[in-house]
């Protein structure tokens, strides 16, 4: 099939599909006129993809775990995968910790504001951007 079905049949812009192809994550076959061709595995390929994508991996990790992945997603057990998830997973902790941080400040900067303003009625009027 050509880019133009795959990006069809998955959902996924060609220029999606040209950038996975680009970072390793894809393989097609060329035809002589420079077009991409990709056999019928690449859905499930792209798929994957998107999965992994989704859970927050980076492609850097993705390039790693997808040649150990299967059709229902699990993960095989290849030499430095589980590894890579669990940085990945760490990684996430911490930007989630830090997200809680800044939301909690910006909480308590919002209440303190709120309570020096006074009577709700005093408080400054504000537009939608």
């Amino acid at each position: 099939m050509l880019i133009g079905e795959l990006a069809a049949r998955t959902g996924t812009s060609e220029r999606l599909l040209r950038y996975y192809e680009r970072v390793g994550l894809l393989r097609p076959e060329r035809e002589p006129n420079g077009y991409r061709v990709y056999d019928e595995t690449a859905v499930e390929t792209v798929e994957r993809i998107r999965a992994l994508l989704a859970a927050g991996l980076p492609t850097r990790v993705i390039r790693q775990i997808l040649p150990c992945t299967t059709a229902e997603t699990a993960v095989a057990p290849c030499p430095g995968v589980l590894n890579a998830m669990r940085e990945q997973l760490d990684a996430l902790d911490r930007r989630s910790a830090e997200i809680a941080a800044a939301r909690s400040l910006l909480s308590r900067t919002i209440a303190a504001t709120e309570a020096s303003l006074g009577d709700p009625g005093e408080r400054p009027v504000t537009t939608a951007s």
